[in-house]
């Protein structure tokens, strides 16, 4: 199905890329609500069967660029008949060979084409190929295109971080857009940006302060990244910024559970070293809410009720979980989560409810979460 060209496919209404406009403006400083869910093509795709996934893995993609090839050799024929003509087909929204490929055969009418399909397009699958084709042939004038439709990220972070990594001056815009998606949208950025950690000279103190965030998907990428920012060379010395310290319990937490998404606790290279430095920064450094429940999380993830999976052996890390135990056990940390549960800490009052046998037993007490927690 072709659409008129220069036109919006019919049935559609709203862009994608002017859908993405609105929410980012209303929170311009972090992710989309929802990941910008729900789009504006959603009733119109509910209303139409899902394209055919193909049998085999090298097919994928293979039915696009046929498309694409054909409209590419016909140099008067206007971007607009792309519009619509990939509902029947199969669109993926990582990087593709096949696809890539039809793109370096289409030279400037694919970006042409490209650009045309990602700031007009309706439907996501206009977007996504639009998206596939300037990954090959952007340019920097890409930019504010890429980083705006790469805000809705589960469906373009793939393709819009894909883009901006091959750009030479994509690093700083990966880095805008690492702090604007979350869920896989930030499993694709955060691995791009990893890949670039000397392209910028931001990313690699943004990989070691704010990489992680707390979602599952974390698990995907936090070992690349520990390895990237060289953790143990980061916590070497006695003077570690407390930003990377805090950042790094968090990150080595990820790390006791993420067995079958990334590199685990356990194939961390020197990860004894790294734990020692960690639990010995928290000692000069005194405790925070946000230190207590690393800690805690720590504790639990390296005990002998942990991911043996990601951590192997408890045995291996018993001198780091008392060291975690210990710290939990001073008067000053148990004061410090006391005053943040009473405070109406939500994170420390889960904490509270989870914490398994006598972990905080010092802390909380008979303590319990406020009733609006419960």
């Amino acid at each position: 199905m072709s659409g008129t060209p220069g036109t919006k496919p019919p049935g559609a209404g709203t862009s994608l890329f002017e859908h993405a406009l609105r929410l980012h403006g209303a929170t311009p400083d972090a992710a989309l609500p929802r990941n910008g869910e729900p789009y504006p093509d959603d009733a119109y795709r509910r209303g139409r069967p899902a394209a055919e996934h193909p049998c085999h893995r090298d097919r994928i993609g293979a039915e696009v660029a046929a498309v694409l090839d054909e409209h590419f050799a016909d140099p008067g024929t206007d971007p607009g008949v792309l519009f619509g003509r990939f509902q029947d087909i199969h669109v993926p929204i990582h990087p593709n060979p096949r696809m890539a490929g039809a793109a370096a055969r289409g030279g400037d009418r694919a970006r042409e084409a490209g650009r045309r399909l990602v700031v007009h397009g309706t439907d996501r699958d206009d977007v996504a190929v639009g998206l596939a084709l300037l990954a090959e042939v952007c340019t920097e004038d890409d930019i504010p295109l890429l980083r705006t439709i790469g805000l809705l990220s589960c469906s373009f972070g793939a393709l819009a971080a894909h883009a901006l990594e091959r750009l030479p001056g994509g690093a700083g815009p990966l880095l805008w857009l690492a702090d604007r998606v979350a869920g896989w949208g930030r499993v694709y950025v955060v691995e791009s940006l990893c890949r670039l950690a000397d392209a910028h000279p931001d990313v690699r103190p943004w990989l070691l302060r704010t990489a992680v965030d707390g979602d599952f998907l974390n698990g995907c990428f936090a070992g690349t990244v520990a390895e990237t920012v060289d953790l143990r060379r980061a916590l070497a010395g006695t003077a570690a910024d407390p930003g990377i310290v805090d950042h790094a319990g968090e990150l080595l937490h990820v790390l006791t559970g993420c067995q079958g998404m990334g590199i685990t606790l356990a194939d961390l290279p020197h990860a004894e070293d790294v734990l020692a430095a960690y639990l010995g920064h928290l000692g000069r450094l005194g405790p925070s809410p946000r230190r207590y429940r690393a800690v805690a999380h720590l504790a639990l993830g390296l005990g002998e009720g942990g991911d043996v999976g990601s951590i192997g052996p408890a045995r291996r890390w018993w001198t780091f979980r008392d060291g975690c135990r210990a710290l939990l056990d001073r008067e000053e940390w148990c004061a410090t989560a006391r005053e943040a549960l009473a405070a109406g800490d939500e994170d420390m009052a889960r904490l509270a409810e989870r914490s398994a046998g006598d972990l905080c037993s010092r802390a909380f007490g008979d303590a319990r979460p406020s009733p609006r927690h419960g």
